[in-house]
C-alpha cells in the first residue's frame, strides 16, 4: 500500500523516509528558479532543505518557473503534491529516501506576465538557472554569446513578451530598475566553464540589442557569482517511481534518485544577501575556476569519454560500462595521461585522488546511470567537456591520441548503428546537422572536423585530424572493442 506525497500525509510517510522539520507555512520566498528539472531537485533544493531543516533562512524558499511547454509536466506533477519532492540517495552500502520541501510554488510556462511580476517582487533576491549546457545561446567553439540566434532575436525585438529565460530575467530586471527596487544576483547551477560570466554575458547581451543603457546599468550592478556543482542525478523513469512506491510506500509522481556524493562550490558574490549555504556544505571560495575545471574536465569529461564506447558496446548502464575491463582501463589511461596533466592545481586537492572517487562514483550498482543519458548532447557537451582539454594539450605541443579517440568515437556512433548492428536513438538538438557531417566522414574522416562552431581551432590542427583520422579508420575498419585495445596498448599512433 502506497501514500500519496502530500503535506497532508507527512506524518504516515515519515515512516519510511525523512520529512522536513519545518512547518511549510513558515517558508516564504527568496529564490526564482529556471529549470526545476531532477539534478535541481536532487542538489539546490537539497541544500536549501537541509538549511530550513537546521531552522534558518526561512525566508529563501524557491518558487519554481517554467519556460519551455515541456516544463507544465513538470509544474502539474509537483504541484499535485503541494510542490514536495521524494529524494532517494543511493550509496554502494546504503540507500534512504528523503521528503524535500524548499519549493513552494511554480509558475507556469507561457505566462510571462506573471513571471515578471514574481521577478518583481523586492522578496527575490536570487534567480537561479539549471537549464543545460545547451540552453545558454552560446557559440560551442568559442564558448562566446550568439546574439544572432532566433530565439534571441525575437525577444530583443519584443522585449515585453519574451519567451526565453534570459529574456524573462532580463525584463524582470528592467521592472526593478523602474521601480527603484534592488536587482537580484542571478545564479546559474549549470555544467559550465565560467557559468555565471557566461550567463552575464547572455543577460547583458540579450539587453544591448534593444536598450544599451538597461546593459550598461545590468553591467554596472547585478551580480553573476560563478559556481561549480556535482551530484550524480540519473532521469526518472517506471523504474524509479516504481522503487519509490514498493520499498518506501510513497506515491510521488516524479521522484528523484541520486547518489550521496554531492558537491557545491561558489563565490560569495550576493549583494542582496544570501541564505547561510555553508551551514549546509556548501563551500565559498574567491575563485571557483580551478575546481570547475576539476569537475568538468574529470568528472563530465569521464561521462562524455565512456559513453560513445559504451553504447557502441551495447552497454545501457553506466555502471556496467566501468564493469567492463576495456572501458574502464580506457578511462583511467586517458584521464592520467591526458585529461588530469592540464588541469591547473587545486587548494587542497590531489587530482589522482579525485579521480579515484569519481572511478568509484561511476561504478555504483544501485544509481542506473544510463549511457543514453550521457550520450545526448553531444554537440553541445563536447565542445565544453573534451575539446578544452584537446586544445591545451595542442597549445603545449602534446599528444592527443585518447583525446582524439573520444572525437572519433562519437562520430562513429553518429553513424547510427552500434557494433552488433543495433540502431541508435539519438536526442541532440543538432542531430542532423552532425549526422550529415558524420556520414561524410565515413568516405572522408576530415569532413567532420570541418563544423568550425564545433571543433574551432582544434579542427584545424594537423596533429588532431591526423590522430582523429586514424582512430576514426579503426572504429570502422576494427571495431570498438579492437580500437580500445589499439589505444590501450599504445599501438593506435602507429
Amino acid at each position: 500500500m502506497t501514500t500519496k506525497l502530500s503535506l497532508a500525509n507527512l506524518r504516515e510517510i515519515a515512516r519510511t523516509a525523512s520529512v522536513p522539520a519545518y512547518e511549510r507555512g513558515s517558508l516564504a520566498a527568496g529564490i526564482v528558479h529556471f529549470g526545476v528539472g531532477n539534478f535541481h531537485r536532487a542538489h539546490q533544493a537539497v541544500y536549501l532543505d537541509d538549511l530550513f531543516n537546521l531552522g534558518l533562512d526561512h525566508d529563501w524558499a524557491i518558487i519554481g518557473a517554467g519556460v519551455l511547454p515541456s516544463d507544465a509536466a513538470m509544474r502539474d506533477k509537483l504541484a499535485g503534491q503541494d510542490f514536495l519532492t521524494t529524494v532517494v540517495e543511493q550509496d554502494n552500502n546504503r540507500s534512504g529516501a528523503r521528503v524535500t520541501g524548499a519549493m513552494i510554488g511554480y509558475l507556469a510556462p507561457g505566462n510571462a506576465t506573471a513571471t515578471i511580476a514574481q521577478l518583481s517582487d523586492p522578496a527575490i533576491r536570487i534567480v537561479s538557472l539549471t537549464i543545460t549546457e545547451g540552453g545558454y545561446f552560446i557559440d560551442p567553439a568559442s564558448g562566446v554569446f550568439d546574439p544572432t540566434h532566433p530565439a534571441i532575436a525575437a525577444d530583443a525585438a519584443n522585449p515585453g513578451d519574451p519567451k526565453t529565460v534570459f529574456g524573462l530575467i532580463l525584463a524582470g530586471l528592467k521592472a526593478r530598475r523602474e521601480k527603484g527596487i534592488p536587482p537580484y544576483t542571478v545564479m546559474s547551477c549549470d555544467n559550465i566553464p565560467g557559468n555565471g560570466e557566461v550567463t552575464h554575458a547572455a543577460v547583458s547581451g540579450l539587453a544591448r540589442l534593444s536598450d544599451p543603457a538597461l546593459a550598461d546599468w545590468i553591467d554596472a550592478n547585478v551580480a553573476f557569482p560563478n559556481g561549480m556543482v556535482d551530484r550524480i542525478t540519473p532521469a526518472t523513469g517506471p523504474r524509479e517511481i516504481g522503487i519509490a512506491a514498493d520499498d518506501y510506500g510513497i506515491d510521488d509522481a516524479w521522484p528523484v534518485f541520486c547518489e550521496e556524493f554531492k558537491q557545491w562550490v561558489l563565490e560569495d558574490h550576493f549583494p542582496q544577501g544570501r541564505p547561510a549555504l555553508e551551514k549546509a556544505g556548501v563551500q565559498f571560495v574567491p575563485d571557483v575556476a580551478p575546481y570547475e575545471h576539476m569537475k568538468i574536465r574529470i568528472l563530465n569529461g569521464g561521462h562524455a569519454a565512456i559513453a560513445y564506447p559504451a553504447a557502441l558496446l551495447d552497454i545501457h548502464f553506466v555502471h556496467e560500462a566501468m564493469e567492463d575491463a576495456d572501458i574502464r582501463a580506457f578511462l583511467a589511461k586517458l584521464e592520467r595521461d591526458e585529461i588530469i596533466p592540464v588541469i591547473p592545481p587545486v587548494p587542497d586537492t590531489d587530482l589522482n585522488d579525485y579521480y579515484a572517487l569519481i572511478e568509484r562514483r561511476f561504478s555504483n550498482p544501485k544509481i542506473a546511470d544510463t549511457i543514453p543519458r550521457l550520450a545526448q548532447d553531444g554537440s553541445n557537451r563536447q565542445p565544453k567537456f573534451i575539446l578544452p582539454s584537446t586544445a591545451d594539450r595542442l597549445s603545449r605541443g602534446e599528444d592527443v591520441v585518447g583525446l582524439s579517440l573520444v572525437s572519433a568515437l562519437w562520430c562513429h556512433y553518429l553513424a547510427g548503428t552500434t557494433d552488433s548492428g543495433k540502431d541508435i536513438a539519438f536526442n541532440d538538438p543538432n542531430i542532423d546537422r552532425i549526422r550529415a557531417a558524420a556520414t561524410a566522414a565515413r568516405d572522408e574522416p576530415l569532413a567532420f572536423l570541418d563544423m568550425k562552431d564545433i571543433f574551432g581551432a582544434v579542427g584545424t590542427s594537423e596533429l588532431f585530424r591526423q590522430r582523429f583520422a586514424d582512430a576514426l579508420r579503426s572504429l570502422q575498419q576494427k571495431g570498438t572493442r579492437a580500437t580500445l585495445q589499439r589505444y590501450l596498448e599504445g599501438r593506435l599512433a602507429n
